[in-house]
């Protein structure tokens, strides 16, 4: 279910639960009703259970309406899922709004099945009055304006997609607990598509105006190099802030890609009535990788070393985000005189002392109220922490301020 796995993040994180009743007309969509499974298998006829979803959740095909009764196997194939190409794989599948029933299992298993008879046995229900789980955690910053961090937290049992996108955003809201933030950071943690929905249904009028930039996290735990999605935008900060930091990060291993209202929770982010700037970031992208839905996504194939170097790139992202900002320069006609403001003796024994000269002089050519640091971070080729540091050494001295609109327009 969605409730324990947001306990278990909220031992780490301040976050907040809400339910919203099934039933709840959330733009062209209803919230469904809460579906409960207590217990499913399929048995031959010696009462031996031949699938049995107490050994893998992903047995039972979500959504299944409940069912008992003694099937031949000509009756219980049409209801039986299996990957042909991966016969050793339980496909991950369900049926939110088709009601049927089903079960999903590895493919040299279906093909082994006798004549029957066979007892069938779903143990679920229906809950009309039940509700949609999401959790949030929003940590405050100076502006109301936020950057949205989105992952999916419906998926049973699949390590890839998406426990470790969980893992990965809980950690980064836990290392950002205690900053001074420029802008609120939200973390939500909600059920594929509808639950972003829901979402936005409910935080219309804050979402189109204080989410200035968001990324959606998914398959991000495998060794695979990073792929980001840009958003529907094309050139939001977002996207060039990604893009940047990949480049930087991982120069001859990753890879950019337009939108496309195909993935994850960004189609809804990105739907054109809110057109917000939100990318995806991944490792192996969905649905190119054998693992995808199917028990392959395990624990064996997500790795220590790829969820943290995931959450490096997001650090990095995320202190572009905060940090980037347009400037102008005060005195504009011609160089300022830098020496007798005591500039280069401020930065003589610094070991980036070079860099951070010559960061001067890109600062105050470029910033004319229309580039950003992170646009001067690309033109020039300096590394956009040491920009950050060399404007706030020219702010203190006058000469550097922030323009009207501090962040770039999304």
């Amino acid at each position: 279910g969605v409730r324990d796995p947001l306990d278990i993040l909220a031992r780490h994180i301040p976050l907040t639960p809400y339910e919203v009743p099934s039933g709840t007309q959330v733009f062209d969509w209803t919230v469904p009703p809460e579906w409960n499974i207590r217990d499913a298998y399929i048995k031959d006829h010696t009462g031996r259970k031949l699938v049995d979803f107490q050994q893998s959740n992903l047995h039972v095909l979500g959504y299944s309406t409940p069912v008992h009764g003694t099937f031949s196997r000509e009756d219980l194939l049409p209801h039986l899922i299996t990957l042909p190409e991966q016969p050793e794989a339980i496909p991950y599948r369900t049926s939110y709004y088709n009601r049927t029933w089903g079960f999903c299992l590895p493919h040299r298993l279906a093909e082994s099945l006798g004549p029957g008879p066979f007892e069938v046995h779903i143990d679920a229900d229906f809950n009309d009055h039940g509700s949609l789980t999401y959790g949030e955690c929003l940590l405050p910053g100076a502006s109301q304006d936020e950057i949205l961090i989105s992952t999916h937290i419906c998926h049973p049992s699949l390590a890839n997609d998406n426990c470790a996108g969980l893992a990965t955003a809980c950690l980064l809201a836990h290392h950002l607990q205690g900053h001074t933030l420029p802008l609120s950071v939200r973390f939500l943690f909600i059920p594929g598509t509808i639950g972003a929905i829901t979402w936005l249904a409910r935080n219309e009028a804050h979402a189109r105006n204080h989410i200035r930039h968001g990324i959606v996290l998914s398959c991000i735990g495998d060794p695979a190099p990073p792929v980001y999605k840009r958003s529907r935008q094309g050139n939001a900060p977002v996207d060039q802030t990604l893009a940047y930091v990949l480049n930087q990060l991982h120069p001859d291993a990753h890879r950019i890609e337009p939108f496309s209202p195909y993935g994850y929770d960004e189609r809804q982010f990105c739907s054109p009535g809110f057109n917000l700037p939100v990318g995806l970031l991944m490792r192996s992208k969905y649905g190119e990788f054998p693992q995808y839905h199917n028990s392959l996504d395990n624990l064996d194939f997500i790795t220590p070393a790829a969820i943290q170097q995931t959450i490096r790139i997001l650090v990095h992202a995320l202190h572009a985000l905060l940090e980037n900002r347009v400037m102008v320069n005060q005195l504009p006609n011609c160089e300022p005189q830098l020496g007798k403001r005591g500039l280069y003796s401020a930065i003589g024994g610094d070991k980036d002392r070079y860099q951070k000269q010559m960061a001067m002089l890109w600062l105050l050519n470029q910033s004319d109220g229309a580039q950003s640091l992170l646009d001067i971070a690309e033109t020039s080729g300096i590394a956009f922490p040491i920009l950050v540091q060399t404007a706030r050494l020219l702010q203190e001295h006058g000469l550097l301020q922030p323009a009207h609109s501090t962040h770039p327009d999304r």
